[in-house]
């Protein structure tokens, strides 16, 4: 699964997406996704059908540009970038574009309308403005057809109708991203930065010990990013750093497990760490669990499940859902010498764009063989329960540590 990622906060969406077929079938469907209810992540990871599609069942050869682009055989795939920008002046942003892809059955059959499609996407944008103190998403969906939404290696697109992750000139390593709602805009350029990390076993990445709940997976850990970010008519030129996931499966999680947290981490050191944490529905970590540290010059490290500790230091609990997140994180690499204190640059970070999940911009700081160490990151939150109470203050509530640096 994810990714970004170790594990990736789109299975969820992605396990949910068949339930958008219905409304994508209407010629008239409109770009949004659809109206209604938000779900939570939890509910959505009974997933679906797998006969017919392909599985991720043992190691395979990922080669570029091919493997940018598509893998309609298996049922669900997600391209996630996520980003911390600084502009001038020092102020901070963060964002997210993620396009996740469905298979709705795993033939095409031949059929008459220039409108039946087999694959259905579906596409969150999200930014975070520190100085302003407000964190804004949007969620889009369309049918792989009419051009409205798809995907392909050369040149390399993602796209939902203007929402884009396509290469930036003929043969160019390089991505431009775009998106824009609501006077929120994003457009920037991408480079690579690091070789892709293979995550896993040469990018077989194991979920659990059923055959098949397995995925395969590459990230671009750090990616040097310029543009310009849009807030309310102001334009901002930034620069920042990217990470980028790419997953494909056809699988769902363990029955055991109510969901993940999932960490990207740039420690200012040149150094890159990816940590995924599956949460039993008892509390605890599954096994399966895992990572990687990726090196300044791009060599990768696989971390286990036991190699690493995750603490959460603190709480906080959303004024919409109720729902009660982990606010501020403590990880020990014992192995590494390495110790880290996260903060969420916001506290309320929580996309409840028809599915509700936390994914947001953090602050690192702490030690490295025995030097101060910084950085910035991403951290994913799926499959929390809803709280039993709510608070009506703005922002909700914080208990425990600060969730400010």
């Amino acid at each position: 699964m994810r990714s970004r990622r170790g594990l990736a906060a789109a299975l969820v969406a992605l396990l949910a997406l068949g339930g958008l077929a219905l409304w994508l079938a209407s010629p008239g469907a409109l770009r949004r996704a659809p109206p209604g209810p938000a779900r939570s992540v939890a509910e959505a990871l009974s997933g679906g059908p797998v006969e017919g599609f392909a599985r991720a069942t043992a190691p395979r050869p990922i080669e570029f540009p091919r493997d940018h682009g598509p893998h309609p055989e298996y049922r669900t795939e997600w391209w996630y970038y996520t980003g911390n920008l600084r502009a001038a002046g020092g102020r901070d942003l963060g964002f997210q574009l993620t396009f996740f892809r469905s298979a709705l059955s795993p033939d095409a059959p031949p059929r008459r309308s220039a409108w039946a499609a087999s694959q259905v996407y579906l596409a969150h944008f999200a930014v975070t403005d520190v100085r302003g103190g407000r964190f804004r998403a949007w969620s889009r969906a369309g049918r792989g057809a009419l051009d409205l939404a798809g995907a392909r290696a050369e040149p390399y697109r993602v796209w939902i109708d203007t929402w884009a992750a396509e290469a930036a000139g003929h043969a160019s390593p390089s991505v431009r991203l775009r998106a824009a709602e609501d006077g929120v805009a994003i457009d920037l350029i991408l480079e690579p930065g690091k070789p892709p990390v293979l995550q896993g076993e040469v990018g077989l990445s194991r979920k659990g010990p059923e055959p098949g709940n397995a995925s395969y997976y590459y990230s671009l850990t750090r990616m040097p990013a310029r543009g310009t970010v849009e807030l309310a008519g102001e334009r901002l030129s930034v620069e920042g750093l990217a990470w980028m996931d790419h997953e494909w499966s056809t699988s769902a999680l363990s029955p055991d497990l109510a969901g993940w947290d999932w960490f990207a981490l740039q420690l200012d050191d040149g150094r890159d760490l990816m940590l995924y944490r599956l949460r039993r529905r008892d509390g605890g970590a599954s096994p399966w669990s895992a990572g990687s540290v990726v090196e300044v010059d791009g060599r990768a490290r696989t971390l286990a499940a036991d190699d690493v500790r995750v603490e959460a230091l603190g709480r906080w609990t959303s004024p919409r859902t109720g729902a009660t997140y982990p606010a501020g994180w403590r990880i020990a690499w014992p192995a590494g010498d390495l110790v880290l204190e996260l903060a969420p640059r916001l506290p309320d970070q929580e996309l409840d764009v028809g599915f509700r999940y936390w994914e947001g911009a953090v602050t690192l700081r702490g030690t490295a063989r025995g030097r101060q160490v910084g950085g910035v990151g991403y951290v994913e939150l799926v499959g929390y329960e809803r709280a039993s109470g709510r608070d009506s203050r703005p922002g909700g509530r914080i208990s425990g540590a600060s969730a400010s640096p």
